[in-house]
């Protein structure tokens, strides 16, 4: 029972806090009524801080009452997700039982049933997300052997908060259950909503998780139909299941939609939602669908709700439509737009078209109908299942040989930015591609380095980009592939650009910020030796509380007389910066002061590559936990002024330090990557030949790799990650980085600092 106590201490919150919250349980703060009894609204301190939330006090005269309360403590403390109403708190004085939870500020779901202010598309979030939060408590919990039976899944205990996002309550009544085990113990008393509970429970009291899918499936119909499942008429109540399930199965469905979303639903979405819905109450729970498949089903109504409400069929969808290669199946504009939205062959085989979510046409060409000139006599195709290709072609081998190509475009959407992309697959498994290529009437060779992974496994580097003025380029561009001989070309693709914003960094440093009350929450937050680390400061530190003290630690100051900066992440994490002098090789490198930064002095490198290397104490980081190592630095101007800078080389020289074996190091492999100084630039193609060639930043991939601007002022790259372990008493990171094609003089760097990831 201790344990018990000491794994909920967190939770537990003082009645007079409550009381102060609530203004003394005043009537104008109640929201609503619960299965325990009244519900109110307030400001309270918890342990994830200060906010509004509900607060729920038992009344035992509802018929609920100790076994009721602390399950439904022990079941939210231990079952957490985003769509499972958060238990911020409870509080048992005398006679009081009070629950705190999180405040859902659109309050339940049935109230919203007949608003017209909810629309179809809000109506599918809200159930894909009350639907993937009973999903979790259906499926075993990580680190247990159980399922949660909700036993009363009813649109009242669907919670919405201020986004319309679902989350399920009252799990007061719930029972755990062993994954393995098909139902629980017989029941003297079934429980439950009427309307809602599943016929078969009601009739042999087993519970199975099929009982939940049931009442969600009520819900389901609720919601599609404007109002609750049991409706007053005629002086008596009536279920309204068996009228909406009727319907469904005369295929009348128009006759039970709510009037007001009759204008608003795609007929595919209807069709797909009502399928799944309707399977949800069928009377053998064996024949119903698993929550998991609920999930998936109300996900492919929205995209079709989307598909009908955003891209719009215009004459060139459909001259598209008549350029297609064989016979396409579509029952309706919806599923016509998601065929689009997946690509169609066009063209005698030769292209895929396909359109974006804003209905922004895209264009691949295969590389054997652009193919003019190549070093080989015969071009050599292959295809294989490891290599599926949209085109029967398959996919040119070009053996590291130069190859010319010639193509012309058909559908681009006039006014739109697009990327030009050559689509292949790399038999290497590497990223790194150094893939020379030339527009015709270019001077100079562009270069693209690396290559971006698609949903569909393909990989993609970008070579252009530009804006189109009409539906048509024509393009000629030299490929030289000697420095990336394992490429298996698909072809080339003409993307619409998506929009990039650019990450700032904190450096590591927080804004003062409002902390909770509860000491018990930054207790949590805290390492264990922060007192050790407050005596490594380098100057005198003072706090009166605990929201100074945690302020000064994420602040950050200097320790080891001045020669590290220390702070915490907003995980309570620590986190290291350690100078240029402690981690460079002082003669390879020129010092110099700079007042302005924390370490009074960066290093100017004086040699075309370096080194980093450093040790130091692993209590200066937390143990059991993923970090990365970032250079902090500057670039000189002849760097900044190169407009498609290589990447850098990093080799980790302590890679095989972990290895087991006895056999002589030289013979061990070591880690090899690569990073970027500067981020790569991609060629902007001008249709007007007098304009000076310009370069925008690569838009893919996204990547460790890619350095980021910090708000101080600098810049940093990931150069290393590893793992922290509990049994190693120093950390040390050896590595050397070096560019075949660029030298590293020059670079200023400010030092290396440790964050986790």
């Amino acid at each position: 029972m201790e344990s018990f106590v000491n794994e909920l201490k967190h939770l537990k919150i003082q009645f007079e806090d409550i009381k102060r919250a609530t203004n003394t349980f005043d009537n104008t703060q109640i929201i609503g009524r619960g299965g325990f009894g009244k519900v109110y609204s307030g400001q309270l301190s918890h342990f994830k801080g200060r906010s509004m939330v509900a607060i729920k006090c038992l009344d035992r005269k509802y018929g609920q009452g100790d076994l009721e309360f602390w399950k439904e403590i022990t079941t939210l403390n231990r079952f957490t997700h985003e769509n499972l109403i958060t238990l911020l708190g409870f509080c048992i004085e005398g006679d009081q039982m009070i629950l705190v939870y999180e405040h859902a500020s659109k309050e339940s779901l049935d109230r919203h049933l007949s608003s017209t202010n909810f629309t179809w598309r809000q109506r599918l979030k809200t159930c894909i997300g009350a639907a993937r939060g009973l999903s979790f408590v259906h499926d075993a919990q990580a680190g247990t052997n159980e399922r949660i039976i909700h036993r009363d899944i009813k649109s009242a205990n669907i919670l919405l908060d201020a986004n319309w996002n679902a989350k399920i309550s009252d799990l007061g009544l719930s029972k755990i259950a062993p994954i393995n085990q098909q139902h629980t113990v017989l029941f003297t008393n079934a429980v439950g909503t009427p309307g809602y509970c599943d016929p078969s429970y009601m009739i042999t009291y087993r519970l199975t998780k099929e009982s939940d899918v049931y009442s969600f499936g009520v819900v389901l119909f609720e919601v599609l139909c404007g109002g609750l499942c049991i409706e007053y008429i005629n002086d008596r109540f009536e279920f309204m299941v068996p009228m909406w399930k009727q319907s469904y199965k005369q295929n009348k469905l128009q006759g039970i939609v709510f009037d007001y979303l009759k204008k608003q639903i795609d007929p595919t979405s209807l069709k797909t939602y009502a399928d799944i819905a309707f399977r949800c109450l069928q009377e053998s729970p064996k024949k119903r669908p698993t929550m998991a498949d609920v999930v998936k089903e109300l996900e492919t109504a929205l995209e079709y709700q989307e598909l009908y409400e955003g891209v719009k069929l215009t004459e060139d969808f459909k001259r598209m439509l008549s350029t297609a290669s064989g016979n396409l199946n579509y029952g309706s504009e919806s599923e016509l737009k998601k065929l689009l939205l997946k690509g169609i062959l066009t063209n005698n085989g030769k292209t895929w078209l396909s359109c974006n979510k804003n209905g922004d046409h895209c264009e691949m060409i295969s590389i054997a109908a652009c193919l003019t000139s190549t070093a080989n006599e015969s071009p050599h195709y292959i295809t294989s299942p490891d290599y599926s290709s949209r085109f029967t072609v398959g996919c040119y081998e070009p053996f590291g040989a130069k190859f010319k190509t010639h193509f012309r475009t058909q559908f681009l959407s006039p006014r739109i930015a697009y990327t030009v992309n050559l689509v292949f697959k790399n038999k290497s498994k590497s990223q790194y591609i150094g893939l020379k290529y030339k527009l015709k009437g270019e001077l100079s060779d562009s270069y693209s380095y690396l290559s971006d992974e698609r949903e569909d496994g393909w990989l993609t580097a970008e070579l252009y980009q530009f804006t189109s003025e009409q539906e048509t380029v024509d393009l000629e561009i030299w490929f030289y592939t000697e420095f990336c001989p394992t490429l298996l070309i698909e072809g080339i693709e003409f993307l619409p650009l998506k929009k990039v914003e650019h990450e700032m960094l904190t450096d590591g440093k927080v804004d003062m910020q409002p902390i909770s009350d509860d000491e018990t929450y930054w207790e949590q937050k805290l390492p264990i030796d922060y007192e050790d680390m407050i005596k490594r400061s380098k100057d005198s530190m003072q706090w009166k509380t605990k929201e100074e003290l945690y302020s000064i630690l994420c602040k950050g100051f200097l320790i080891s007389y001045g020669e590290e900066w220390f702070y915490l992440a907003n995980n309570g994490k620590k986190c290291l910066l350690l100078p240029a002098r402690a981690t460079l090789e002082e003669d390879r490198w020129e010092w110099k002061p700079e007042p302005e930064t924390r370490f009074e002095e960066v290093a100017n490198c004086l040699f075309d590559t370096f080194g980093i290397f450093c040790k130091f104490s692993s209590k200066l980081l937390s143990p059991q936990t993923t970090y990365a190592a970032f250079l902090v630095y500057k670039l000189p101007d002849d760097y900044k002024s190169v407009d498609q800078p290589p990447p850098v080389q990093v080799v980790d020289e302590d890679s095989d330090s972990d290895s087991d074996s006895d056999s002589d190091s030289d013979s061990y492999s070591k880690e090899v990557y690569n990073i970027f100084l500067r981020t790569p630039q991609t060629p902007v193609i001008s249709w007007n030949e007098k304009e000076e060639k310009t370069y925008k930043p690569s838009s893919r991939p996204n990547i460790k790799g890619l350095p980021k601007q910090r708000s101080d002022g600098w810049m940093e790259v990931q150069v290393h990650e590893f793992q922290t372990r509990a049994n190693i008493k120093m950390i040390s990171t050896c590595l050397n980085l070096s560019s075949n094609d660029m030298s590293l003089k020059g670079v200023i760097v400010l030092g290396v600092e440790f964050r986790p990831v």
